[in-house]
């Protein structure tokens, strides 16, 4: 037997599992005779698997496996609603490993728990990736196309802002509310102003979404303006932005909150420098807010808005209501039940009128999600008012634009400025950091320019989905995002 030990550890060595895949491990545990051979070969293959990460990944499928006394394990997750009981994993007979093969998309990012004997709820203990949730920490699966999150990290390295805590009274409330409020490192009382940002869930936003860091690094790195950010905390979440409260709740934010940050900080004091935002419920109430005051809030961020409280009441004021002066940008997930529903309000928002940047990912309604894309919105609403390089004079050489359309579907401009002639390439990535197209690689004299990307011309299989625009000259290279929408 100790024999037989070491030719099956020699058979599943990292060499061996390097030229094979999941299926050709369960052929070769099933072929073997007895518990203690399956196991031989358990063990070899967890070991593999350690060097790879765990769950198992092999192109667009996602391996989930569990070893331990058990008699069921199922996968609760973003892709099932999180029941306990849709995904059982398989057992293998006579061992006790267990596992599950599910194909996601490559750029999929989704939560999920393990959960033994039908009500024991664990962490996958065989995965070191986890991430917050509003119930405490998840396991995390991120498929090799998923890119994390630079911005959400902090760097000692850049200036910081700063963040002033507040205890609020509202007398329409009648309750005491924590407010934070981030003032960026530039902050400067006698300059002209800033854009304000009122975050629903603002604790979460900080807490789970580490929005202080990404506003940091934004600004660092020439993303958006600089703007103060204003964190609320609810006193009774689901009353004050869905239910019984949300009237008085909004009135507490345009006409109390408002006015004290208005008075006792430097901002710019028109609606469309003020952006509302917030995650499910707390998308709701920024929606009633921005909608009922948009000569107050002419933006609003909606993060997998729930629109379902009060028969939709948001969702229908805004799409048969008078159309406001409001800028949307809303992102959400594909594995979350709303996304339909998300679909159908950005669409009828555009036949409507309104100007509606969206963008939906392979994603479920999670903090994971939200952190991601809070750039999305800054960038879209309070973009830099300069994203280029600067001669000693303070005076631009190059300057890269944001695409346009943005969401885009089958074309999106792109336009930059040289101020000298210049050898220039502009190339088109996807997540993946393949290169899709390359628009010019050439001479280009001085001036304005503008090209067009078509999908139709790309070789590779295209998705929804991020893709990056990068402009390279000898001295400057500049990259921007894109949304492409399928």
């Amino acid at each position: 037997m100790k024999i037989l030990k070491i030719i099956l550890g020699l058979l599943f060595s990292s060499q061996i599992f390097a030229q094979t895949n999941f299926q050709n491990f369960l052929n070769r545990v099933n072929t073997a005779v007895t518990p203690e051979e399956k196991n031989t070969v358990i063990d070899s293959f967890i070991t593999f698997a350690r060097t790879q990460g765990i769950p198992f990944i092999e192109s667009n499928t996602a391996n989930f496996i569990y070893r331990g006394a058990a008699t069921s394990v199922n996968v609760a997750s973003d892709f099932n609603s999180w029941s306990p009981n849709a995904h059982p994993m398989i057992k293998i007979d006579g061992t006790n490993f267990f596992y599950l093969s599910k194909s996601f998309e490559l750029n999929a990012r989704l939560d999920y728990k393990f959960v033994i004997n039908g009500t024991n709820w664990i962490l996958d203990p065989e995965n070191p990736n986890q991430i917050s949730g509003g119930f405490g920490p998840n396991s995390e699966l991120a498929m090799p196309g998923y890119v994390q999150p630079w911005e959400i990290k902090y760097k000692p390295n850049i200036k910081h802002g700063k963040v002033v805590q507040k205890n609020f009274f509202s007398n329409i409330l009648n309750g005491t509310y924590q407010i934070q409020i981030y003032l960026p490192p530039d902050y400067d009382s006698t300059n002209e102003g800033y854009p304000t940002v009122y975050f629903q869930d603002g604790a979460e936003y900080i807490s789970l979404a580490s929005a202080i860091n990404i506003l940091d690094n934004l600004i660092d790195s020439n993303k958006i303006q600089s703007l103060i950010g204003v964190f609320v905390k609810p006193n009774n979440r689901n009353e004050e932005y869905a239910f019984s409260k949300r009237n008085q709740y909004r009135l507490f934010i345009v006409s109390e909150l408002v006015p004290y940050i208005d008075s006792t900080f430097n901002t710019i004091k028109s609606a469309s420098k003020r952006l509302v935002m917030g995650d499910s419920y707390g998308g709701n109430i920024s929606a009633l807010i921005s909608y009922n005051h948009a000569d107050i809030f002419g933006n609003c961020g909606l993060h997998s808005a729930a629109f379902q409280p009060n028969n939709y009441e948001a969702y229908n004021l805004i799409l048969h209501g008078e159309k406001k002066d409001i800028k949307f940008v809303s992102i959400w997930g594909s594995y979350e039940s709303l996304f339909t529903n998300m679909r159908n309000f950005r669409d009828s928002c555009l036949s409507k009128g309104y100007e509606f940047v969206s963008a939906e990912f392979p994603e479920g309604h999670s903090w994971g999600l939200w952190r991601a894309t809070i750039d999305i919105i800054l960038e879209n609403i309070f973009p830099a008012t300069s994203s280029s390089i600067k001669n000693s004079e303070g005076k631009i050489q190059f300057k890269l634009h944001q695409n346009y359309p943005n969401p885009f579907n089958s074309t999106t401009n792109i336009s930059f400025l040289l101020t000298k002639p210049s050898q220039v390439k502009l190339k088109i990535f996807n997540l993946l950091g393949q290169e899709l197209i390359t628009l010019v690689n050439k001479n280009l004299n001085e001036g304005n320019h503008t090209l067009e990307f078509d999908t139709q011309k790309v070789s590779h299989n295209l998705s929804s989905g991020v893709v990056f625009f990068r402009l390279e000259t000898d001295s400057y290279v500049e990259t921007k995002k894109g949304i492409m929408i399928k």
